[in-house]
């Protein structure tokens, strides 16, 4: 549980460094470097009060994200309280900084509270209990699975702790935004006299900028900017041992092997295909639904003969956000040729949880197909969803055919459809495919590769032979995205061990490779037949890096175990 602590903290640096900080940066900039009335000019004094500021912001998020839903349910009040008092409080500060007199009267209420702490400090805790409110980081797993088990009510003491320890690492970087504004000011004395003069300025900027979070007004810049974090907080939150934890959290039954293989094509596998991934759960849970016949529930079952796309997605997602262009665009494409979308709307925050904030939020997003509120998340928990946005394609016989989570292979998921569209009515015409720009970064990389039996989908070579030592032998040709054997290796559910002339060749793409190794002894590493590393192994299995190279490319890899090490998962960069 400690490993998914730090896990936690190192995602939340990461969503700290996204484009879905954009909304929040100016505020920090204004609200952690703008000095207030009667406070020292001292580095030592704007440092404490940008101290208070991110100490403001960790316990508000961490509280409202794990506790928010189930505090305002049981009090009665309504799920976007929070956030208004946030925007409020943002207003306010604003105000304060343009008149002097009302910023004391804010301070006032905080004196006691504070006893002898400077002013700054007092309000600047504020500010960021105000700022936490409205902060909505790129989420990922771990941001999910805390939000998921808050709006479930399946909070515990180890739930706020994640909750915590991800809010911590999210207000690191704009900590450090905040020291380098300080020493910036400290550094040039013409900026350090001026800086009073700019307090009008910034409150101004403060109020325009708590008024467009208010109105969403800041997704569009966000929607515009791709998320360049995307691939990092795959290798920190993809990998097999947080999904394991997490699932552990909500105590999710393990998935069955139809459906993992179709999860492991969502990790931006280089050719996606249609799966067999078992009969898609039914709607459960909904508590309203939008853009149907007065607003009616739909069932699957009603659509069955239809192609489905079940979009697991919430209005303030960037990563939906930008998804959502692609989705719409086939809606209007191919409703009529027998496609249907149906948006799950899963809340990931409180306010989100407001029937009029989904509308708007729906209609300021161009949404038109219809819409799930699973306010409950008992439709998530059914599908076992991890991931804002998760889609699940549905062939026209109720069967899940391809499961994709995050952003991109915008082109491969259409020709699925089309795919399913011409398989469910041979004799139809389709229109030309969409053209919507992908925005998603170009780079491709192979797909997280898992080498124990239970999810070993990339190998080449037959089958595995489960929980048996087995002689193999390297194919003639492996393809790309792809693994194969030689020597003699143990195969269990998770990892496969080294017993006797154990080597492993992969045909990867990246300029990154890590692998999940345990046991004691040594790996040697070679690249297109040159000999490049040797690493020593020792202790629990943990993920080492076998390549790091400057650019993207493709390559063979082979590696030479000795015995008894477990290799257990490949992830890539």
């Amino acid at each position: 549980m400690i490993g998914l602590l730090f896990v936690g903290f190192v995602a939340g640096v990461i969503a700290g460094i996204s484009p879905c900080i954009l909304p929040v940066l100016p505020v920090v900039l204004v609200g952690w470097t703008t000095p207030f009335a009667n406070v020292e000019h001292s580095l030592r004094a704007r440092r404490r009060r940008s101290a208070s500021v991110a100490a403001g912001l960790v316990v508000s998020f961490s509280l409202i994200t794990a506790l928010g839903s189930v505090i305002l349910s049981s009090l009665g009040l309504p799920q976007n309280l929070l956030r208004n008092i946030g925007i409020a409080l943002l207003i306010l500060f604003g105000i304060g900084l343009l008149f002097p007199q009302i910023e004391s009267l804010l301070e006032r209420p905080f004196a006691r509270l504070a006893g002898r702490s400077p002013r700054g400090t007092r309000s600047g805790f504020v500010l960021g209990l105000g700022l936490g409110m409205v902060f909505v980081p790129c989420a990922g797993p771990v941001l999910s699975a805390v939000s998921v088990l808050g709006a479930a009510h399946h909070t515990t003491f180890y739930i706020i702790l994640l909750s915590f320890s991800f809010g911590s690492g999210a207000a690191f970087p704009l900590f450090m935004v905040a020291l380098a504004g300080d020493r910036l000011i400290e550094k040039n004395r013409r900026l350090s006299r001026r800086a009073r003069n700019l307090r009008p300025v910034g409150g101004v900027l403060l109020v325009l900028m708590a008024l467009a979070i208010a109105q969403n007004a800041t997704s569009a810049i966000q929607r515009w900017i791709p998320s360049y974090t995307a691939t990092l907080q795959q290798h920190v939150e993809g990998n097999s041992f947080t999904a394991r934890e997490l699932r552990s959290l909500s105590n999710q039954p393990n998935k069955d092997g139809s459906l993992v293989a179709c999860e492991l094509l969502a990790a931006k596998a280089l050719i996606p295909s249609l799966q067999e991934c078992g009969v898609a759960p039914e709607f459960t849970g909904i508590t309203n639904w939008l853009n149907t016949p007065g607003d009616r529930p739909l069932t699957l079952a009603r659509l069955r003969g239809h192609v489905v796309l079940v979009d697991f997605w919430t209005y303030s997602c960037i990563n939906c956000q930008r998804t959502l262009p692609h989705v719409e665009a086939w809606y209007a494409r191919y409703h009529k040729y027998g496609f249907d979308v149906i948006g799950v709307q899963a809340p990931e925050f409180a306010f989100e949880h407001v029937l009029g904030n989904i509308r708007a939020g729906a209609k300021s997003l161009g949404v038109n197909y219809p819409i799930a509120v699973d306010n409950r998340l008992a439709t998530w928990l059914a599908y076992s969803n991890e991931y804002w946005p998760g889609e699940y394609l549905i062939g026209a016989n109720g069967v899940i055919r391809h499961v994709t989570y995050g952003e991109g292979d915008y082109a491969q998921g259409e020709l699925l459809v089309r795919q399913l569209l011409n398989a469910a009515n041979p004799i139809q015409k389709l229109p030309p495919a969409t053209n919507v720009p992908d925005l998603t970064p170009s780079q491709q990389i192979s797909p997280e590769t898992y080498l124990g039996y239970d999810a070993s989908r990339y190998f080449d070579g037959g089958a595995l032979r489960e929980n048996a030592s087995a002689n193999y032998r390297f194919p003639l040709r492996i393809p790309v995205g792809e693994y194969g054997l030689s020597g003699t290796w143990l195969a269990k559910s998770q990892e496969i061990t080294a017993i006797a002339g154990a080597e492993l060749t992969l045909n990867f793409q990246a300029n990154k490779i890590y692998l999940v190794l345990g046991g004691t002894g040594t790996v040697r590493v070679f690249l297109n037949g040159r000999f490049v590393t040797s690493i020593r192994v020792s202790g629990f299995p943990r993920l080492y890096t076998l390549l790091h190279q400057k650019s993207d490319a493709a390559g063979v890899l082979t590696l030479q175990f000795t015995p008894g090490i477990q290799a257990y998962d490949f992830t890539f960069g």
